[in-house]
């Protein structure tokens, strides 16, 4: 995807590593042979698909429909994989911070996992922050300008004008929701904040929750309240901070919300 505007350090900066995980060969106890692939129309059977179009076209039914069941055949649509070799992709997306902070992109804090997982995949230098959290994850995850899919503005802040609404309609597929029609196994963990505000009630509507972009779990945070999946928790403690004397990284927020007592 293309992401086109220019860099700013003063806000959000993103990390995106695609990192090739899976090297496409199975590894097999001793002695032991691996399976057949299961036969086309069998409930277990999968394919991989060119990804040109998605969601992919209705597969065709292979089966034989007639007059009783013993004379007919039946036939399952079989489940989208990714291709053999396919790698992992690790998104990660850091908030107030510059090229400048982690050892990956040159920065004086060392930071030797994101190394390792850069070392074996690819780094985009390239990424056009907005310098505010909602705008810049919503380009991020989408490939597209922000204000094009309803973030010119965070999330609490959004006004009933097109580009400022905080909704990222289904036209404007997320990586997630391409990935998962791909076949991928998708999760998101971590800040959101691209849920409207007037959406993150425990009632929904979910389709603006990561759960409802095509991750396939999810545990994250709408503004100051976590949750996981489509149900939300209460942590046990409230804040929490990491600090070094180059950095700090907070989440905490001014009241972590409750639950109410059973009567």
């Amino acid at each position: 995807m293309r992401l086109r505007s220019r860099m700013m350090l003063l806000g959000v900066t993103v990390i995106a590593v695609a990192a090739s995980l899976l090297t496409g060969r199975a590894v097999y106890p001793a002695g032991a042979q691996p399976q057949a692939a299961p036969p086309p129309g069998s409930p277990a059977a999968a394919t991989s698909i060119d990804g040109a179009q998605l969601p992919p076209l209705p597969q065709k039914f292979g089966g034989v429909i007639k007059r009783n069941a013993a004379e007919s055949k039946p036939y399952w649509p079989a489940r989208v994989e990714p291709r053999k070799g396919a790698p992992n992709i690790l998104l990660i997306m850091t908030d107030d911070s510059g090229y400048g902070v982690p050892s990956t992109f040159g920065g004086v804090i060392p930071t030797p996992a994101l190394d390792r997982i850069a070392a074996n995949g690819l780094r985009y230098t390239n990424f056009n922050s907005t310098a505010l959290c909602s705008p810049t994850r919503a380009a991020l995850i989408t490939g597209r300008n922000h204000h094009s899919v309803g973030f010119g503005v965070i999330a609490e802040q959004a006004t009933g004008y097109p580009g400022y609404d905080s909704i990222i309609t289904k036209d404007k597929a997320t990586i997630g929701k391409i990935l998962k029609d791909n076949g991928y196994r998708t999760s998101w963990f971590g800040k959101n904040h691209n849920t409207p505000a007037f959406q993150a009630s425990a009632s929904g509507p979910f389709d603006q929750w990561p759960i409802g972009m095509a991750s396939s779990t999810s545990t994250a945070s709408w503004g100051a309240t976590p949750a996981s999946g489509s149900r939300r928790t209460s942590p046990a403690i409230p804040r929490t901070s990491i600090r070094s004397s180059a950095t700090r990284v907070s989440t905490s927020s001014p009241r972590w919300p409750t639950r109410p007592s059973a009567t």
